[in-house]
């Protein structure tokens, strides 16, 4: 394409900071360095129409971990590791909901559940005998207890009687945050460019020289923060991990509220508009589900179907509205890469399925890494 000197004057020149994917990271990272740098010319470039991968895909849970799932952090991090890294999501659900404001993405606070199948006996009475001592490893970041015990008060069947309750956790409008956060930036200044593909990129002394499917652009730095699409771009350990989701037409006089984990937090569902949405599953078929391509499999979908019909919405007639995929970026260790890769290229990703909790928190350090 021949770009008109407009075009290239006002979008493709002098170019201080380029940073590759417009999702959570991306654009708080495009947010902090305005306000670090506020003359700096920022260019986001984004592969997708909207922003790809997890962040306009997710369930848009404001959690920051089960009991089972720190419990089973425990096993590969030491204490002071699954600490920081339980900090690390809460204050970064706290700099989320300062950035955008509650009301802009919806927040709202219904408590979260983990539920234990009749079958996960074991996990059950593991949880219940440690409940104590991880309020007490979380109570220094809380001030208070956070895991207690809840009756089964929305009559999920095939389950434990008794659920464990997280209050502090909350949900979110997935479409909103994201919204709020393309608009802020427009409103700083900060250009986002779509259907923009990095083909290659060079550095070149105190530049980094980008080839992308419409153009070519040098920048002072490059700011990588595509998380689970990251291997292309940097040798860091980043997998790919697909997640599949559905979500049911409205459900008259639907009673069920809050956010809701199950086996290990491998299936996850909440009420939102009246209706269930609920995903996972990944542990069905990890190796399959290690992709960058979007779509869902019958082993999945129907596993899905399944807990609905069995579990979630036993004695209630529901319809699958919309399905759909989102890839996360995961790796051995639960804590986020943000690092530098060279002296011009940067990089904040692998965000381990918490990009809600922790994407504000890692775009901001990525910003400060300069």
């Amino acid at each position: 394409m021949n770009f008109s000197y407009w075009e290239i004057k006002t979008w493709l020149s002098k170019t201080d900071f380029c940073i590759v994917g417009s999702g959570i990271v991306g654009l708080n990272c495009a947010l902090h360095l305005k306000e670090l740098y506020p003359e700096s010319r920022i260019l986001v470039l984004e592969k997708g129409m909207l922003p790809q991968g997890a962040s306009t895909k997710n369930a848009g849970f404001a959690c920051f971990g089960s009991l089972s799932e720190i419990l089973d952090d425990l096993k590969s991090h030491s204490q002071e590791e699954v600490t920081e890294l339980v900090e690390k999501r809460y204050e970064g659900l706290k700099l989320l909901r300062k950035t955008l404001g509650d009301n802009k993405i919806n927040y709202k606070n219904n408590g979260g559940f983990e539920l234990f199948t009749r079958e996960d006996v074991e996990l059950f009475e593991s949880c219940l005998e440690n409940r104590e001592a991880i309020n007490k490893m979380l109570f220094p970041i809380f001030k208070e207890n956070v895991f207690s015990l809840k009756d089964n008060i929305f009559n999920f069947k095939n389950i434990q009687n008794q659920y464990i309750l997280n209050t502090f956790e909350g949900q979110i409008d997935t479409g909103k945050m994201m919204e709020a956060l393309l608009q802020k930036a427009h409103s700083k200044g900060i250009k986002i460019l779509n259907n923009i593909v990095i083909e290659e990129f060079v550095e070149n002394g105190n530049s980094v020289k980008l080839k992308t499917n419409q153009f070519e652009i040098s920048t002072s730095k490059l700011l990588i923060a595509t998380n689970g699409f990251a291997a292309q771009f940097i040798g860091q350990k980043v997998k790919p991990a697909r997640a599949q989701v559905l979500i049911t037409k409205p459900i008259e006089n639907l009673h069920i509220k809050g956010t809701f984990h199950l086996d290990k937090g491998y299936y996850y569902f909440r009420n939102i508009d009246n209706r269930i949405l609920l995903g996972g599953g990944r542990n069905l078929d990890f190796k399959g589900e290690e992709t960058v391509n979007f779509g869902f499999t019958d082993l999945i979908q129907n596993k899905l179907e399944n807990l609905l019909i069995n579990t979630i919405l036993p004695n209630t007639p529901f319809e699958v509205e919309h399905r759909w995929s989102g890839i996360m970026g995961v790796g051995n260790q639960k804590r986020a890469i943000v690092r530098p890769i060279s002296d011009n290229v940067f990089c904040g990703v692998r965000l381990g399925g918490m990009g809600v909790a922790i994407g504000s928190l890692v775009g901001k350090e990525l910003a400060e890494l300069l």
